[in-house]
This record gives C-alpha cells, structure tokens and sequence, in this order.
C-alpha cells in the first residue's frame, strides 16, 4: 500500500512540475498583455512548484510530524483549489476584483478606456486582414459554414442577425429594411462600417468576443488546478489516515 501510494504521489508531483513549466513558457494570447495576465501565468506557475515542494516536505515529514505537515499541504492545496474553481466561474468564488474570472475580463472590457487599447492591439495584430487572405476565394454560402475564431467572428464581420449580403469576409451591404437599427438587440449593425479600421471594433460582438478567448484559456488553466488540488487533497488524506493508523495499531 505504501510503495503504491508513493508511485502515485510522484506521478502526481510529475505532473504538477509539467504544468508548472508549460505555464512558464506557455505563449501569451495577443493583446493579453494589456491586461497583465501574463504575471499571474508565471506566479500560478511558481505557485504550482511551491505546491509540489511543500507536497514533498509533508511526505517527509509524515512519520514523525504526521498532523503539522498534513496542515502544512493542506493550506497551498485549498487555495489551489479555490483560485481554480474561481478561473472557472464556480458559483460566487468569481469576483471583480479577482484576476482572470469570467467577471473580471467583462468588467475589464465594460470600460471604455480599457476597450480601446484593447481594440487597437486586435487591429495591430492583421487578424482581419488575414482571414480576408484565407477568404478570398469563398463564396457567401461557404464563408458562412467556415469556422471562425471569436475575434474574427465578433470583430471582423457584423453580426449575422444584420442580415447584410457578403461580398467579402469584412466588406457586406445592409440590406434595406432587414433589421430596425433603431432597436438595441441590432445596435451592433448600425455600428459597423466597411471601412477597414473601424469593421466592428467598436461592436459588443467584438468584446464578447475577445473575452470569449480570453475565458477559454483561463477556463482551461481553472480545470487544471481544480483536477490537481483535488488528486493531491485525496492522496495526502489517504497519506494521513494510514500514518494515523500505523501510529495507533
């Protein structure tokens, strides 16, 4: 049970150490910069070595400190947890406040201020003008089943509600009377423009889009301290209760 036990614990260390590198060197998003989540990558990224020394420390400490270094783990892995389950938007652990929750990144693009830096580093970056390149060729009806990301979909094209005909994947023609513009839910077709540097930057459609992107990632970095605080939780309270039960028989 013991050599067994040991096994899964330094696969689950592995694992933590794997992470902790990928997050270092991970590429940031375009435009994340902005908004300074590249730090929080490289401290979850420390974070998650700490967490794999302090796991290791309570295993060494098992014998003759059982209870101080099963509190000990216990600290780093509950926050780990919590940050995780936070980065996933679980139930009110999300805040405005609190860095990369779906909360933060839609107060973040609420402002406008914060918006237009944003909105320029999506133009600066070509990618509208890149999917013209791969668009070329493309007829209406394949450029509407062609998969677009969130950014080009939000911010390169209008809304498909605007009922505008295509004659290219960032130049349409409304279409008299489709939609009242007038109305809030087509507020984002009286806001585009064919002109190249305004497209539908300045849509809600865009920044949704781009916190689309954004939540995406973080999501998938909430999933993966949620699944490692918990394998880690469950295996230093099996490490415990059979330290505990050495100890009394």
């Amino acid at each position: 049970m013991q050599a067994y036990y040991q096994l899964s614990r330094f696969v689950l260390s592995v694992l933590i150490l794997a992470s902790a590198i990928w997050l270092l060197y991970m590429k940031d998003y375009d435009c994340e910069k902005l908004l300074r989540l590249p730090r929080l990558q490289i401290g979850i990224g420390i974070g998650l070595i700490f967490v794999s020394l302090i796991s290791s420390i309570a295993v060494l400490l098992r014998s003759r400190f059982p209870v101080p270094g099963f509190f000990l783990v216990m600290v780093p892995l509950i926050v780990m947890l919590t940050m995780g389950l936070a980065l996933v938007g679980a139930n009110k652990l999300e805040s405005r406040r609190l860095m990369a929750t779906p909360n933060w990144f839609r107060e973040k693009v609420r402002h406008n201020e914060n918006w237009e830096n944003i909105k320029s580093c999506i133009y600066s970056t070509g990618t509208c003008d890149d999917l013209v390149s791969r668009s070329l060729n493309l007829k209406a009806f394949d450029f509407s089943i062609k998969k677009l990301s969130s950014i080009e979909d939000g911010c390169c094209k209008p809304p498909s509600i605007c009922q505008m005909e295509y004659v290219n994947a960032t130049f349409w023609t409304k279409v008299e009377g489709a939609v009242d513009e007038s109305q809030q839910r087509y507020r984002d077709c009286a806001t585009w423009q064919n002109d190249q540097s305004i497209l539908c930057y300045n849509c809600g459609s865009c920044r949704h889009g781009f916190v689309r992107v954004m939540e995406s990632k973080w999501r998938n970095l909430g999933v993966l301290l949620i699944l490692m605080g918990l394998l880690l939780i469950i295996a230093h309270i099996l490490l415990f209760v059979m330290v505990m039960w050495e100890h009394y028989n």
